[in-house]
């Protein structure tokens, strides 16, 4: 199979080109105008870091892209899911004013935010996995399989779980409604924590397979009869139904590459990585570390799994940031992110998802 582009520009500038300005180059560089935008809804995958954290990227650049997808003729939407963890974004509302609090409104950045999950997070679409191996179906929040093209802005960092927080991440994981996420991260079924359950039933009305019932006033799962759909985690209203995070690290990544290619199965898409702070930590963290090594630059490609390799090795090709939590790591001279979260293989995903026919893991690297 023939590499793919990548396209790469560093973060220096000159007084006539402002770090926006270099952007739009760019992804006119390597290729995004050959979209028919013309008339179809534009979904912009990002994050929109969780409260406390000031690794996510900034608002201006989600401005940019919204802004050249205008151009073309298309109706830009930024959009992201609900999270599985209890948080600053497990509700569309709550999701809202996270993304408000980090500056991210229509006002800033020129076009709307769309919850994909809906609500609660169960506004989902049972979706197809073309080649899957471990999943058939993925439930991808449905604002996103409505969209006419999808287009990421990912900040590329290192993840406690899969390695890296890179592309495939961004639409695999981050597209799944909350019952999807459930389904990448846990081989179990959900349970109930007694002590936080206050017995109002919702759980148990939206169960479709009568798996909960109330016993004195507290709601139980029984295993049995649960087929792990991961409605109820949505419908508690205190957060008291818990997932349990017990999927292998490797079959994790497989099923973020499945979700992944449930996503872009038949559509037009695009996508863009800035390897700037590159934090030891996912940015769904309500804090951030210092960068694992200094900031590199953007990078832009039609095939994102060659982006996330070539952003993975721009990323291993640095030496540690003095002071970071790589620096203080026994090795420095290997795979920088698995020196940083220890058990985590990130190739795994980008091999499942070459094997799913999403992407080519070799690339021809094309400096602007």
């Amino acid at each position: 199979m023939q590499n793919s582009k990548v396209f790469f520009t560093d973060m220096r500038t000159t007084e006539g080109e402002n770090l926006q300005a270099k952007l739009i180059r760019l992804i006119r560089t390597a290729g995004i105008a050959n979209i028919d935008f013309r008339n179809k809804f534009a979904a912009i995958k990002m994050h929109f870091g969780e409260p406390g954290n000031l690794a996510f990227l900034r608002p201006n650049y989600a401005k940019t892209v919204a802004d050249m997808v205008r151009e073309l003729g298309g109706r830009p939407f930024l959009t992201d899911t609900n999270t599985l963890y209890v948080g600053g974004r497990k509700n569309a509302l709550d999701h809202l004013e996270s993304a408000y609090l980090n500056g991210f409104s229509p006002f800033s950045t020129g076009c709307h935010i769309i919850i994909a999950d809906g609500l609660k997070g169960s506004d989902e679409l049972m979706v197809p996995v073309p080649g899957g191996e471990l999943l058939r179906q993925a439930k991808i929040g449905r604002a996103i399989m409505d969209a006419d093209i999808i287009i990421t802005l990912t900040h590329f960092k290192c993840h406690e779980l899969t390695g890296i927080g890179g592309v495939l991440k961004n639409i695999g994981m981050g597209s799944g409604s909350r019952a999807g996420k459930m389904e990448m991260h846990a081989a179990g079924k959900p349970s109930v924590s007694q002590d936080s359950c206050t017995g109002c039933g919702s759980c148990a009305k939206v169960c479709a397979h009568s798996a909960v019932r109330l016993v004195q006033g507290k709601a139980s799962i029984d295993p049995n009869a649960c087929v792990g759909c991961g409605s109820c985690i949505s419908a508690c209203p205190v957060d008291a139904v818990e997932p349990e995070y017990d999927a292998a690290l490797d079959d994790l990544n497989q099923k973020m590459a499945e979700y992944a290619a449930a996503v872009l199965a038949g559509k037009p898409h695009f996508h863009i990585s800035l390897v700037v702070d590159v934090s030891p930590c996912c940015d769904c963290n309500d804090g951030n570390d210092i960068p694992i090594v200094p900031d590199i630059g953007m990078f832009a490609s039609f095939d994102p799994v060659a982006l996330d390799a070539a952003c993975a090795d721009a990323v291993n090709n640095q030496r540690p940031a003095a002071g970071s939590r790589l620096d203080n790591s026994e090795d420095k001279g290997g795979d920088h992110f698995s020196a940083v979260c220890p058990g985590t293989n990130w190739r795994v995903c980008i091999n499942h998802a070459v094997k799913l026919g999403l992407g080519t893991g070799g690339y021809e690297l094309l400096t602007i």
